[in-house]
C-alpha cells in the first residue's frame, strides 16, 4: 500500500495514536488522518480544534496529512485517491468491532483494504474515553497524551464548569 487513511474521532489524540501513525508511517509512502465529524458521539473538542491537536503532535510525521470529514469513510478513503483503511487493536474486545466494520467497509467498496496495527505494550488500554473521564476529574493525563493535549484538555473542561 502506498497511501492509507487512519480514520477516527480522535477526541483527543493519544500517545497511543501517535504511537501507530509514526510506525504505520514506516510501512507506507502516506498517512491520512481522517478526523470524522462524528457529532452524534458529541465531542468534546470541535473538528477544527481535533485537527489542529492532531497537527501540532505529528509535525514530526513528514508524510502524514491530516483531514476532518462528515461522510461515508468508504468515500473519503477514494476522495483521498488511498489504497486502504488503517485501524488500531487495542484488545480482544476491540476485534468484533473492527472486523465488523471492515467486513462492512469491504461490502461497500470490494477495492479498498483494511489493515491493523496494534499498539506498543505501554500504549494499549489508552483510550480517548478514558483519557477525556481522567481529565474531568482532574487526573493526571501527561502520561497518555502529549503536553498540547493535556493542556487543551484542561483549558477546555475548565471552561465547561
Amino acid at each position: 500500500m502506498k497511501t492509507i487513511v487512519y480514520p477516527g474521532t480522535f477526541d483527543p489524540i493519544t500517545n497511543g495514536h501517535i504511537d501507530l501513525v509514526e510506525r504505520a508511517s514506516r510501512m507506507v509512502e502516506k498517512i491520512i488522518i481522517g478526523i470524522a465529524s462524528s457529532e452524534r458521539k458529541n465531542p468534546l473538542f470541535n473538528i477544527d480544534e481535533r485537527i489542529q491537536l492532531a497537527t501540532d503532535c505529528l509535525q514530526h510525521v513528514p508524510n502524514v496529512e491530516i483531514h476532518g470529514f462528515d461522510y461515508l469513510l468508504v468515500n473519503f478513503v477514494k476522495d483521498c485517491k488511498a489504497d486502504g483503511i488503517m485501524r488500531g487493536l487495542r484488545a480482544i474486545s476491540d476485534f468484533e468491532y473492527e472486523f465488523q466494520l471492515a467486513n462492512m467497509n469491504r461490502a461497500l467498496s470490494p477495492e479498498v483494504e483494511s489493515i491493523f496495527l496494534t499498539p506498543a505494550e505501554q500504549f494499549s488500554y489508552i483510550s480517548s474515553s478514558l483519557v477525556r473521564e481522567i481529565s474531568s476529574l482532574n487526573g493526571d493525563v501527561t502520561q497518555f497524551v502529549p503536553t498540547n493535549v493535556a493542556k487543551a484538555l484542561a483549558e477546555k473542561l475548565q471552561t465547561q464548569q
